[in-house]
């Protein structure tokens, strides 16, 4: 039985970190065996604050043992990482990625390098962000940045379409293979647009942007959990790509409707495994 080995945050309420990318995962029809580097009662952008802690150092390393004794990290297709709370997880995850392909050379790694937005500014430690750019960045198979996080990986700043494409360009000859930049914030005002970057090229899609009074938390676990799940399902990521747009787009329209401000996955669960793809992606640049 092969799975998923999914590292990332997670909330008690909520979507956010693994409560976002688990059920879509699992709706996709794939086993997911999650570990959490934070475990918070909801995400941090609730007024009243939150309450829980990170792992401590150590904790990851160890329940990566664990699937080791119990002989089956060589069973583990995936690993997806997301949120990471210290810089001794972030050596944590890098090791138990190369324990995982060393039993399985086949696995993939993916990279959702989260560390802020142009809003926010950085939402993790300066350690934490150094590693992920000169180590972790570098051996994923797969990233999905946003505009933020490819700057800071490619050290090209990004103010225009131009620009993104110079950055997926680079990210693609230093050691990822797929680059989807899951919001890139400065190609449109007025739609949402995501870029992929791949052997097969650039392709850009747009959507139209949903009127939230508080925009949700957790969007971006979601493209990452989705656009895996379907590549894992076709190998195909252009396709992949598309069918992710369509039911991230789908789950904000549902969460809209409904005035909710956390992702409302389940309500919108069937569109997660739709084979309709409601948004074409356009190639505009060869990948070098």
């Amino acid at each position: 039985m092969q799975g998923i080995l999914s590292i990332q945050s997670h909330v008690v309420y909520g979507c956010a970190g693994n409560s976002s990318a688990v059920f879509p995962l699992q709706r996709l029809g794939h086993v997911v065996w999650p570990i959490h580097t934070v475990q918070f009662s909801n995400h941090t952008q609730y007024a009243q604050g939150w309450t829980g802690k990170v792992l401590q150092p150590g904790d990851i390393s160890d329940l990566a043992q664990g699937l080791v004794n119990i002989e089956v990290v060589n069973e583990i297709k995936a690993v997806i990482s997301g949120y990471i709370g210290s810089d001794a997880q972030a050596d944590e995850i890098l090791d138990t990625v190369e324990r995982v392909k060393a039993a399985n050379p086949n696995a993939l790694y993916i990279c959702d390098p989260v560390m802020g937005d142009p809003v926010k500014g950085c939402v993790v430690s300066p350690e934490v962000t150094k590693a992920l750019c000169e180590r972790i960045m570098q051996k994923a198979d797969i990233i999905v940045p946003n505009q933020f996080e490819l700057a800071r990986f490619t050290g090209i700043e990004i103010d225009d379409l131009e620009s993104a494409i110079k950055a997926c360009q680079r990210a693609l000859t230093m050691g990822p293979k797929i680059v989807l930049v899951k919001h890139l914030h400065s190609a449109s005002e007025h739609q949402f647009t995501m870029l992929l970057g791949s052997a097969q090229g650039l392709f850009l899609v747009t959507r139209p942007l949903l009127d939230f009074v508080r925009q949700p938390v957790g969007v971006g676990d979601l493209i990452t959990s989705l656009f895996t799940g379907h590549y894992l399902n076709n190998h195909d990521a252009l396709k992949s790509f598309e069918l992710c747009n369509h039911a991230v787009y789908r789950v904000l329209k549902q969460t809209a409707e409904q005035g909710e401000w956390e992702l409302q996955i389940i309500a919108a669960q069937e569109e997660l495994v739709s084979t309709i793809a409601d948004f074409t992606a356009v190639l505009i640049a060869t990948a070098g």
